[in-house]
């Protein structure tokens, strides 16, 4: 079988003794690529949420879509976007890896200043 990285022809066939010492092939599926799932690339995400309740931005990345990942911040639990619920989403950016994703986030982070973020928001 021709070696071909994350796909089916890279099944490999491993052998398993029995107790009789009878041999039994199993097959055993190649580690697959996290970041794609069927030919479909996850794409990451890092974004920036507002609350008019708390007037404060709130800073993130993540994998899943954005729209669900609003949703969890809107719901009543402990955290510090938890129990506002009016949390919106006021600024994102994609990336193919989710190691760029986390940097951009830190990036953010670490200016520590809301005018700085503000002036980001002003660009779009």
């Amino acid at each position: 079988m021709p070696s071909q990285k994350g796909s089916i022809a890279q099944l490999v066939q491993s052998i398993c003794l029995t107790s009789r010492g009878s041999a039994v092939r199993a097959r055993v599926l190649p580690q697959t690529n996290p970041e794609e799932i069927r030919g479909f690339s996850i794409m990451h995400s890092f974004y920036i949420l507002y609350s008019s309740a708390k007037a404060k931005y709130y800073i993130g990345a993540t994998s899943d879509l954005l729209h669900e990942r609003l949703r969890k911040h809107n719901s009543n639990h402990k955290g510090f976007t938890g129990g506002i619920g009016d949390w919106d989403i006021v600024y994102s950016e994609t990336f193919q890896t989710r190691e760029e994703a986390l940097k951009r986030e830190k990036e953010v982070k670490n200016w520590k200043s809301r005018k700085m973020i503000e002036a980001l928001l002003k660009k779009i």
